[in-house]
């Protein structure tokens, strides 16, 4: 049942009124001024650079959203119903990407998977290289935005019922079974959900990217790179590939409101 105010409580409504419009408007303004403003250069999409970054976007991400889930989902359903050694270390770990500026994940990364780092250097001796490649890009997509998705898992994991997988094995399901046909169908949803926002987010990366993978075009830039070379040397790319983005992100948004309202 909606809250409605009565009496003397419409002038409190006023000023709740009051104070939330103009910041609506606040957050509609910049969208519908892109919005406006890209319309006109639209045609810088199929400019190669343009191209070059747009697809280079959708597989790395795409890739690192299947990372995240495949080593993900298993991680989270172990912190949400298993007792596993150090615990808060791990979920602490888990956090971490979210609040480290992504200037400082970008330098962390490159000290690691760098030439001169203790795993970048012994692959490098074995004839395989990671910094400023398009493996680069992935790794550092996957370090800011696999959190999102494990936290989801671990919330839905942990809201599912013990006796749900319990019953199935009461009848006669093994526990793989009891999983795979039982347990995962109700928490597919919200698992959808933390994908998309885990996928959302890394479209979205910059600052860790350009740091430990640079922006060389049709190889690690990406369309945040693309933007941000774009507003010095072409505004009106920059301009086009920002209503790409804009584009996805509201579709992404839209359908994990969508999954999050089924679950």
């Amino acid at each position: 049942m909606a809250l409605k105010p009565s009496g003397g409580r419409d002038w409190l409504w006023t000023i709740w009124l009051a104070l939330a419009a103009p910041f609506v408007l606040f957050l509609l303004g910049p969208p519908v001024g892109l919005t406006i403003a890209g319309g006109n250069v639209l045609g810088k999409l199929l400019e190669p650079e343009s191209i070059q970054a747009m697809v280079l976007s959708l597989w790395t991400t795409a890739v690192c959203t299947l990372c995240a889930v495949l080593f993900g989902t298993p991680l989270a359903l172990l912190l949400a119903r298993g007792r596993i050694p150090l615990r808060g270390v791990i979920e602490a770990l888990i956090d971490l990407p979210v609040v480290l500026p992504p200037a400082v994940a970008g330098i962390a990364l490159l000290l690691v998977f760098g030439r001169q780092g203790p795993v970048g250097g012994w692959l490098e001796g074995h004839g395989v290289s990671i910094a400023f490649t398009s493996t680069a890009v992935v790794l550092a997509q996957l370090f800011v935005a696999s959190p999102l998705y494990v936290r989801a898992a671990i919330a839905a994991f942990a809201s599912l019922p013990a006796e749900v997988e319990q019953n199935a094995r009461l009848d006669g399901a093994s526990p793989g079974r009891a999983f795979w046909r039982v347990s995962l169908p109700l928490v597919r949803r919200p698992l959808l959900a933390g994908a998309g926002l885990c996928w959302a987010r890394a479209l979205g990366e910059f600052g860790a990217t350009i740091l430990f993978a640079g922006a060389m075009p049709g190889r690690t830039q990406t369309m945040p790179l693309a933007i941000y070379i774009g507003f010095e040397t072409d505004l009106d790319a920059a301009i086009s590939l920002s209503v790409v983005l804009l584009a996805l992100a509201l579709v992404v948004t839209w359908a994990i409101r969508a999954a999050m309202r089924g679950a």
